[in-house]
């Protein structure tokens, strides 16, 4: 696993670490209906689309779950993105966290697996330094980045959500990402980080993609939801982005898929930003050859080689909507 790789982009520092029953003890968010948007890669149009999204659902409140930081270093977006980001709930990533305070021999912070080959760790790093050129700009920024938590909790209509970036026990685990969820040993864990943090449902994101995980047993109705990427794609063959979106009531707008879960809405919703600008702007940032370039750009015109109904587990308890690219 990873957090016992000592090698930059791979480790997982001991600072990132928390342990599953720090969430019980956290102050809680009051809500109706919560967003909560990991992975927006500084990608501006995304988050221009997003608060468009939260101001139309009256009532709303916006997480920032960490990495809204990644593709922005030109200086006005990286401002931009976030001065809105903390004008709300927000926790920081592994990216937030290597900005403010560098975890020697962390790189990247992003804690990769095995299954992630070792050039896309090494651009990974890269384009991590990068950012902390345009970052360093911005000290005023970056320490209050530094000082965001690295996870929340909520509550709406009694049922109580916990807000990490990475998982339960830690702010780079991949616990809750499509790969490790898929297996029992996966499965169990996360079984053992709802009774361990107090409560129903995990929002995280993270690792890149996205994934409701259901569980209907012994414990009750209970969720991770993994919303992936807020500001890329996260579907072969789609343009668009992905928020989580958690609520007693229905959504208005456009949904990937859902379920229901305690008896609230947990549902994936689109972020359609302007696709054309945002290529103009990564590309005038990031081009050919570039590291971000090698390891993204794919994605962001493409969509990454996996589907939605490779996101809903099991399909019997988690409902596709309408979905077109």
């Amino acid at each position: 696993m990873a957090e016992h790789d000592a090698r930059p982009g791979r480790s997982c520092p001991i600072s990132y670490r928390y342990g599953t029953e720090a969430l019980k003890r956290c102050a809680e968010i009051e809500a109706d209906t919560l967003y909560i948007a990991g992975g927006l890669y500084g990608n501006p149009f995304a988050l221009d689309a997003l608060l468009d999204l939260v101001a139309s659902d009256p009532g709303a409140q916006l997480v920032f779950n960490g990495d809204f930081n990644w593709f922005d270093i030109d200086p006005a977006d990286f401002r931009r993105v976030n001065e809105a980001v903390l004008d709300h709930h927000a926790t920081r990533g592994n990216v937030e966290t290597e900005l403010a305070r560098p975890a020697g021999g962390a790189g990247c912070g992003c804690g990769y697996p095995d299954w992630v080959g070792d050039a896309e760790v090494e651009r990974s790093n890269r384009i991590m330094e990068r950012l902390r050129e345009t970052a360093a700009r911005y000290p005023d920024l970056t320490s209050r980045l530094g000082a965001l938590p690295a996870y929340l909790a909520a509550r709406i209509r009694g049922v109580r959500i916990g807000i990490v970036h990475g998982d339960g026990e830690s702010l780079a685990g991949w616990g809750f990402s499509q790969e490790i969820l898929a297996t029992e040993d996966g499965r169990a864990s996360a079984r053992a980080a709802f009774a361990a943090a107090g409560v129903r449902i995990f929002a995280s994101s993270h690792t890149c993609l996205p994934v409701l995980q259901r569980f209907d047993d012994a414990g009750g109705e209970r969720a991770i939801v993994n919303n992936g990427a807020a500001g890329m794609p996260n579907f072969l063959g789609t343009r668009f982005g992905l928020a989580t979106r958690i609520s007693a009531h229905r959504s208005p707008r456009a949904r990937a898929y859902g379920a229901s879960v305690g008896g609230l809405y947990v549902d994936a919703v689109r972020i359609d930003y302007d696709v054309p600008a945002w290529e103009a702007r990564f590309l005038a940032n990031w081009p050919a050859g570039s590291d971000a370039h090698m390891s993204y750009y794919g994605r962001i015109c493409n969509g990454p080689r996996y589907a939605v109904e490779q996101a809903m587990r099991p399909t019997s308890l988690v409902r596709r909507m309408n979905l077109t690219a």
